[in-house]
Formats: structure tokens, C-alpha cells, sequence
């Protein structure tokens, strides 16, 4: 064999083996992945589109390493150094292999956790959870891969576990707090609650650490897990959405009872009917609470489809009673004070007016 088919065989085609995976992988990565994108897009399932999000960029680390692989067999290598090289590329392999099923696994767990009404719904908690737990064992398999006992260092981690549990016990309360709270599933993402701090919204995500709640003023309200555990919390989307609005009422003593219920029924089911965010099949309902100062007092009861409607509704009940009520020659009092004033008349007042 000559010097020129020697220089071919060992350095030529090894280097042209890594150009041409590196090659197949952008070839694959950008052209093939896109028309299988594109034709995921025509499917009902999600699960091929996680799946190939998955996939992008971890396919050039694939066929390059194919090629290097390729390159390895054929340079003239000591034997250490051609099975050390081996080993780094089995290595990247699993790696990339690793940080795509990690991938993988997070966006199933997005999908189906938030497909689930009744169970665990979609937190990062549990995306954070199954990714990690993938990359453990992906680490696992390196270790084993490279010959590495894993049995000295689960001994090391247990004895310094109880030193890393006292360091990180605030960490750990609120990490355990948080699967106390989703799997107890009295509080979920995008359940409307109120604390006893009076802090309420929307709960937009449950992290590691802390409890996200984003309020009607586009403000976000971050709540230690631990801390929201112990808290007194009035969730207004369990068991129903749908929630009772009482609205008090005052009517003058000369009015007439039976005419004031009618009136007041007929606007109540006006606006269930015809205001976005009330339940029109729902009848209401009125009342007679008490006497008061200066009327009879009485409440009209409203149904709305969540909290939040509950603005809107009443805004356009009072409104629109406010003009029933004048328009019927039902009166509205106003509180009325008398005041008395007594003492002595100061010397030489009566001149001086």
C-alpha cells in the first residue's frame, strides 16, 4: 500500500466520516424534522409534536457522533486512546439521548397533567421533577458506561444527606409543601383563591419553591409554598364555579312590599338573562331582612358563572334597578341625622344679630 492510500485510509476518510454525519445531521435536523413538523401540524394527536420537538439540534449530536465513531475505527489509534475515545463518544451519545427524552418526558407531562380536570394538573413542579429524574438516570448510565461504581456515592450521599437536609430545610419544607398541595388538590393552576392575607387571583403556577398567583391587576403575587400550606385559603372554583352575589337593598317604609319583591325579581332576572356572566336559567331570589333606620332592608340574589363576573353583574343590576326603582315611584332613603343643639346663649348674642 502506498503513502498516499495510507494518508486517504487514516486521515482522509476518518475526517470525511465527521463532515458527512455532521452533514446528514443539519440535513435531518433542518429539512426532514421540518416536513415531519409540518405534517404533525395535519394530526389530531400532540404527542408526535412533542416528540419531534424532542428531536431538534440532538440529531446533529447523533449523526456526528455516528461519523466519529466511523472516523475512530479507522485512524491509527493506541488501543487506550481508540477505547477512551470510544467511551467519550458513547458518552455524548447517552447525554444527547438523555436530554431528549428529558425533554420528551416534560412535554407528555405537560400534555396529559393538563388534559386532567379531576388530577394532577400541569405544574412546573412535576415538569422539573420528571426531568430531573431522567437526567439522574441518564447520569446513572454514564457512570455505569465508563466503568464508575455508583455504590460509593450513594453511600457518600446518604451520610451527607442529613447535613444537606439541615442546610436546605427551608428549600425542602417548602418543596415537600408543594406536592402536599398538588396532590391534595385543594389548590390548582387556575383556581381562583383568596388568602387570609386578603391577597387573591388567579394561581398560575406551583414551582419548587413558591406558589405563583397573578391578580385581577396583572400583578404577580409570589407565596412560599410552606406558607401557603398553613394558611386559611377560600378557593372559589372548588366545588363550582358558579357563586351566589347578595346584594343588599333599602327601600322606603311607605313602599309596598309586595310591589318592591316584583320589581326587583323582574330586573334580577333582566340581568341574569342579558349581562355575560350571569346564569340565565337561574331564578332569583328576594329577601326581607330587617327594618332599618330609614327603610326596610332587603337582599336580591344573583348567581354568576365565577367571581370575576360578579363585577359586571352587579354593576349592571344596581344600574338598572336604580332606573326601575324611579321610574316605578319607589323610593330609595337616604340616611337622615337630626342634630340638636343645646347650651346657653352667650351675653349680648341677640344684640349682635
Amino acid at each position: 500500500m502506498d503513502h498516499m492510500s495510507i494518508i486517504i485510509r487514516h486521515w482522509v476518510f476518518p475526517l470525511l466520516a465527521v463532515a458527512a454525519g455532521y452533514v446528514l445531521g443539519r440535513f435531518f435536523d433542518r429539512i426532514v424534522l421540518r416536513k415531519l413538523e409540518s405534517l404533525s401540524g395535519k394530526t389530531a394527536w400532540e404527542g408526535d409534536d412533542i416528540i419531534l420537538r424532542s428531536l431538534e439540534g440532538v440529531t446533529t449530536v447523533l449523526f456526528t457522533a455516528g461519523g466519529a465513531y466511523i472516523a475512530a475505527a479507522h485512524l491509527p489509534l493506541r488501543p487506550a486512546m481508540a477505547g477512551l475515545t470510544v467511551k467519550v463518544l458513547q458518552t455524548v451519545v447517552i447525554l444527547a439521548a438523555t436530554f431528549s427524552a428529558a425533554s420528551m418526558a416534560g412535554g407528555f407531562g405537560d400534555l396529559y397533567s393538563g388534559k386532567f380536570q379531576e388530577g394532577l394538573r400541569h405544574t412546573s413542579i412535576l415538569t422539573n421533577v420528571i426531568r430531573v429524574t431522567v437526567f439522574i438516570l441518564g447520569v446513572l448510565i454514564v457512570m455505569q458506561t465508563l466503568g464508575i461504581s455508583i455504590a460509593p456515592i450513594l453511600t457518600a450521599l446518604g451520610v451527607g444527606g442529613l447535613a444537606v437536609a439541615l442546610a436546605l430545610q427551608d428549600t425542602l419544607s417548602n418543596l415537600f409543601a408543594g406536592f402536599h398541595i398538588i396532590v391534595s388538590k385543594q389548590v390548582r393552576p387556575g383556581d381562583y383563591v383568596k388568602l387570609d392575607s386578603a391577597d387573591e387571583g388567579y394561581v398560575a403556577d406551583i414551582s419548587w419553591r413558591f406558589t405563583s398567583i397573578k391578580t385581577l391587576a396583572n400583578n404577580m403575587v409570589i407565596v412560599p409554598n410552606a406558607k401557603l400550606a398553613g394558611a386559611i385559603v377560600t378557593n372559589f372554583h372548588q366545588p363550582d364555579k358558579e357563586i351566589a352575589l347578595v346584594v343588599p337593598v333599602r327601600v322606603g317604609c311607605g313602599s309596598e312590599l309586595a310591589r318592591v319583591e316584583k320589581v326587583s325579581l323582574e330586573v334580577a332576572r333582566e340581568v341574569m338573562k342579558g349581562v355575560a356572566g350571569g346564569i340565565p336559567d337561574f331564578e332569583p331570589l328576594v329577601r326581607f331582612q330587617s327594618f332599618g333606620d330609614d327603610g326596610v332592608e332587603l337582599a336580591v340574589v344573583l348567581r354568576c358563572r365565577e367571581v370575576v363576573d360578579q363585577y359586571l353583574v352587579k354593576h349592571e343590576f344596581v344600574r338598572r334597578l336604580f332606573g326601575r326603582y324611579r321610574q316605578e315611584g319607589i323610593e330609595i332613603p337616604f340616611p337622615v341625622r337630626a342634630v340638636r343643639l343645646t347650651g346657653q346663649t352667650a351675653p349680648g348674642a341677640d344684640r349682635q344679630a
